[in-house]
């Protein structure tokens, strides 16, 4: 299934790393439910899909069908049952993403502000803008380097 580069798009960010096992469960759980994911009884074009072992992301190309706030709130229905069922936490913003080599590290504000101020964070560590709205934002803009992301704004005071 292609996407527009104007399909909308939801991340949620885990504050652990999924489980190869939960990665599948959780995935057919994201695909039972865009499969029959409506706005006003209409099928929304949607897939969801787990990277990186932490992200949740929801893609909607409203081409076919347009979401609406009710069909919106399903998703977060969904989100909110795995959060418990699993024991995570997917809606804390204050968790911020970033890349070790490949790794991938979700720490909380506090502790990535030290990581900047003692350098382990640097201007082109590779951090996550969970903040992307369009599949176009999130193919260029998703995973990028600290100094061009909105962080390095946050934390400019310790650059």
């Amino acid at each position: 299934m292609s996407f527009s580069p104007q399909s909308k798009i939801w991340i949620y960010q885990s504050n652990r790393a999924f489980t190869n096992a939960e990665v599948i469960a959780i995935q057919q759980k994201l695909d039972a439910f865009t499969s029959q994911w409506k706005a006003h009884g209409h099928q929304l074009k949607a897939k969801a899909e787990i990277l990186h072992s932490f992200f949740i992301v929801f893609t909607v190309d409203e081409a076919a069908a347009g979401v609406t706030g009710c069909s919106i709130d399903s998703s977060v229905r969904v989100i909110k049952e795995i959060e418990k069922e699993y024991n995570v936490d997917l809606f804390d913003r204050f968790n911020i993403a970033y890349k070790v080599g490949d790794k991938v590290v979700v720490t909380n504000k506090e502790d990535f502000e030290t990581l900047v101020n003692i350098k382990a964070v640097g201007p082109k560590t590779i951090v996550f803008n969970n903040l992307v709205q369009t599949r176009e934002e999130f193919e260029n803009k998703w995973e990028m380097p600290f100094e061009q992301s909105w962080h390095s704004k946050v934390f400019a005071h310790l650059l």
